[in-house]
């Protein structure tokens, strides 16, 4: 796999201006990212050169990525002034979040790989019926998960081994599972316009979002002018109206017609054909995300036996290494949606070649950052706390993860290709080793066993993902994705 690493970044050491737009230098740059900002509905993806094709298609989704983590971000900004109890539950809160995260997650790659292949046949109308499948997916899911996590949100928090101080703050958590049907519901949209190739609209989307969320979070928090005190609680609610207003401009979109898949009345029915290959794939999506994710939930847990200052250390720092790493997911999307239109135009040489680039920018990109964090963790975390029991925690925690950025980049990127060709089964396997087998048992080891206390979890983390990524790239290598009917 080194020797294909070499191979492809000769390749693409550098970046043509014919590979990027017509004219040279930094005004062929510009003129791409302005393209991309702009968005366009008349871009073939299965032609031209593919370095512009991927920076189209990744500069919106890298800033749609990013806004989601902003999020994260700001209710932490705010929060962070209330004590380490109310990080605490935020974090743990976060923690069984990640469970409605990975099905939203899982739900997107089924509509992402099927909208982006009918796409790439010229189906518009297919892509149309899959967005609306995708769409009522979600719904069926969001229902039992909303009941089940705003019932039983304290003890939920109770489980995962909050303490009193964090359970007096559970109406936090209810608020933020028991909605959990927006955020599903803005992923899943999101991730049709994706798959269409309109990747500049599911940005701007997320523009709104956080926008709302910005403006009412430290007024429902702090109870500024006529809006009530609500403290954590306030944070859940700035979050959930902010995304339900995103879902609403996204449903406004796809019955105007404004993007690639217009929805009509006649659309708007269940379409057992498409719902079964929806489920088919979004299914095996939803078990890779899960597990993925609930390995987030051991380690949290693993955590928790060290106290509040530790949890929130480790949430701080996860939040910061999550604001770096759904951009770089930006880019794993890009190829994901290339690959999905490549293969339906039966380019599947070209899909790869798509692949294998966005890795190489992907590792240009996370290398940098990784970098900044190892070198400026103490100025990045003091923007965050300045707790002496929980700031030390969050810095090291925060520097042993970005050192293992590098190899993060490449797995990424392959794992979604695999999702974006429609095989499942593969990433889940990875999951299922790298996670599960490999990376809780170490955490535990490592932490109580070798008494590395919370920086064995880190350690843990950085070395699991890193399997991640040489895994994926040896099964990649062998092609059997292409054959991936969807």
């Amino acid at each position: 796999m080194d020797h294909e690493y070499q191979r492809i970044g000769n390749q693409i050491s550098t970046v043509s201006a014919r590979d990027l737009g017509a004219s040279p230098g930094p005004v062929g740059l510009w003129l791409t990212i302005r393209e991309a900002l702009a968005g366009s509905h008349d871009r073939d993806y299965t032609e031209g050169p593919i370095g512009r094709a991927i920076l189209l298609l990744a500069v919106p989704m890298v800033l749609e990525l990013a806004l989601e983590s902003v999020f994260a971000v700001v209710d932490m900004f705010f929060v962070s002034r209330l004590g380490a109890d109310a990080i605490a539950t935020v974090g743990l809160t976060e923690s069984l979040l990640t469970i409605v995260y990975a099905v939203a997650s899982g739900l997107a790659v089924g509509a992402t790989a099927i909208v982006a292949r009918r796409v790439g046949e010229g189906d518009r109308e297919g892509a149309a019926r899959a967005g609306v499948q995708a769409i009522a997916l979600g719904v069926l899911v969001a229902v039992p998960l909303g009941l089940i996590g705003g019932w039983l949100a304290g003890p939920l928090l109770a489980l995962m081994g909050a303490t009193p101080d964090v359970l007096a703050h559970s109406s936090y958590a209810a608020v933020v599972l028991g909605c959990n049907g927006v955020v599903l519901t803005l992923f899943l949209v999101n991730a049709v316009f994706r798959g269409a190739g309109d990747a500049a609209i599911a940005m701007r989307v997320l523009w709104i979002a956080n926008a709302v969320n910005l403006i009412l979070d430290p007024c429902l928090i702090f109870g500024l002018g006529p809006f009530p005190r609500l403290g954590v609680t306030g944070a859940a609610v700035a979050t959930t109206t902010g995304r339900a207003v995103g879902v609403l401009v996204q449903l406004y979109i796809l019955a105007s017609g404004k993007g690639r898949v217009a929805v009509r009345r006649e659309h708007l029915r269940l379409d057992p054909a498409v719902l079964a290959r929806m489920v088919r794939l979004s299914g095996g999506a939803v078990v890779q995300s899960l597990i993925a994710t609930s390995s987030w939930v051991g380690l949290i847990r693993i955590l928790a036996s060290f106290g509040s200052d530790a949890l929130a250390g480790y949430t701080i720092a996860i939040r910061v290494v999550v604001f770096a790493l759904l951009p770089s997911w930006g880019l794993a999307n890009a190829a994901a949606t290339l690959v999905g239109q490549n293969l339906g135009a039966d380019r599947p040489e070209r899909a790869e070649a798509s692949v294998w680039r966005a890795c190489f920018y992907n590792l240009l990109f996370l290398g940098g950052v990784g970098l900044l964090f190892v070198l400026l963790a103490d100025t990045v975390v003091s923007g965050f706390t300045s707790d002496p029991g929980v700031a030390p925690v969050a810095v090291q925690g925060l520097r042993i993860i970005a050192g293992g950025f590098v190899f993060y980049a490449y797995g990424f990127v392959l794992t979604q290709a695999f999702n974006g060709a429609g095989d499942t089964l593969t990433p889940t396997a990875i999951n299922i080793a790298c996670f599960w087998l490999f990376e809780i048992p170490l955490a535990y080891l490592l932490a109580q066993r070798v008494g590395l206390g919370s920086s064995g979890v880190f350690w843990a983390v950085a070395i699991a993902f890193s399997s991640v990524a040489v895994v994926s790239g040896i099964l990649f290598r062998r092609g059997a994705w292409k054959l991936k009917r969807v």
